[in-house]
């Protein structure tokens, strides 16, 4: 349920900021294409000017014959300043150039700026091809139009620049505050959304819980009775009956189990502990089994590894793993395990020479009630429990669990997070 929740969250985070970044993005590139243009525009409008006569062009006109004194005075000659008047909003220097490509005259239209950084700037231009260059008005502070013998159009980007930086900043700012609603609004969501498939699951984890305590009375019953049946020498019957109930008992602690584990909160049995020597014990319990099966058996244990974990829960995982690796071992065959840590983990191998896993059930053979062998697992009071039962461990641990086969060879690592 918690792995369910956390996907929904996410899924519903990513996708409420994925369309933030969107509009925020649409936003801003309007934004900087409108400057852009703008700069564009500048550039082309003040290059066509050059075009028009200039006022040391005008020369002295001749009163037409008809025209009277007062018509003549009508007549209008640019002003050297028509330049700055058109193009107020924007900064802007025009370098005329001879028929040698020299520059010949800077000309500011901003009274302010001195001229020299201007003009450094134009011979840099004249190095480089001829045409318009707008940049990126993030960080480039001058755009120019270089129409080669002839002018450099240079336009100052630093409105620009500072209009873009300051929307680009309101922009994430935005984003900021928004991102801090949107956790809220997801985290609300989910727990709406999540609520009814919680419930459901809860009332088929309490199913469980009920009809596994409710079978406990019956079942004491039946095998109280198979006791004193046995007394009255009917073998074939009774034999029946305590082998189903030992079944139907086993079957019920493991569902239990499962029951128990799914609650990866339950963390009041936890504390540190000495792994290693708990292991080793472990270990050691199965050599009578081991011997009889005629299983070589080795283990690799590092000293003084401690985690805080459910002792009794780290026993059951050794046991499971260890019993699965035995069941499926040849004989003769061979047992190892390696128990070691590095500075963020703490590995568990347990391996075994036999029966390989079949290929692509790997993840499968964890899954409540696989069986590989129907027949062999019931014989053996099998339920498919068991491997099920270590995964949930491994997870409540904060851990995984793996299985592979190659060259003969099986392993099952556990690998836990310190």
């Amino acid at each position: 349920m918690k792995k369910l929740r956390n996907k929904l969250f996410w899924t519903i985070f990513l996708i409420l900021t994925a369309f933030l970044l969107t509009v925020s993005t649409i936003f801003n590139s309007e934004s900087y294409f409108r400057e852009k243009n703008s700069v564009i525009n500048s550039l082309d409008m003040m290059s066509r000017r050059e075009d028009k006569p200039k006022r040391e062009d005008f020369k002295q006109f001749e009163k037409p014959e008809g025209l009277e004194e007062k018509d003549s005075e009508e007549i209008i000659v640019p002003e050297e300043n028509d330049d700055r008047k058109m193009f107020m909003d924007v900064i802007l220097y025009t370098i005329e150039l001879d028929e040698n490509n020299e520059i010949k005259n800077v000309i500011s239209h901003n009274e302010n700026t001195s001229t020299a950084e201007i003009e450094e700037y134009a011979k840099e231009i004249l190095t480089k091809e001829e045409g318009k260059y707008v940049g990126n008005l993030y960080t480039t502070k001058y755009s120019y139009n270089y129409i080669k013998n002839s002018q450099i159009v240079i336009i100052d980007n630093t409105e620009n620049m500072t209009r873009l930086r300051k929307s680009l900043l309101n922009s994430i700012l935005i984003c900021l505050i928004s991102e801090i609603l949107i956790i809220i609004i997801t985290n609300v969501l989910t727990r709406w959304i999540i609520k009814p498939v919680e419930e459901s699951f809860n009332k088929q984890k309490q199913f469980v819980q009920d009809a596994s305590h409710e079978l406990k009375t019956p079942l004491a019953v039946i095998m109280a009775s198979s006791e004193a049946l046995e007394k009255d020498k009917n073998t074939k019957w009774i034999k029946s009956i305590q082998n189903e109930s030992e079944r139907m008992s086993k079957l019920i602690k493991s569902l239990l189990d499962l029951a128990k584990l799914e609650d990866f909160n339950n963390k009041q049995n936890y504390k540190v502990e000495n792994i290693s020597k708990v292991i080793e014990k472990q270990l050691l319990s199965f050599e009578s089994i081991l011997f009889e099966k005629n299983i070589k058996f080795d283990y690799d244990i590092d000293e003084n590894i401690e985690l805080n974990c459910d002792i009794d829960r780290i026993k059951e995982l050794v046991s499971i793993i260890m019993d699965n690796a035995i069941k499926h071992s040849d004989s003769p065959g061979e047992i190892k395990v390696n128990l070691k840590k590095d500075k963020n983990n703490i590995t568990l191998d347990i391996i075994n020479k036999g029966d390989p896993i079949p290929k692509g059930m790997e993840e499968k053979i964890f899954e409540r009630f696989y069986r590989a062998d129907e027949s062999r697992n019931r014989d053996e009071n099998r339920f498919g429990l068991g491997l099920s039962i270590a995964k949930n461990i491994a997870t409540n641990h904060n851990g995984t669990i793996q299985a592979s086969s190659s060259d003969g060879y099986t392993t099952f690592k556990v690998t836990i997070k310190k």
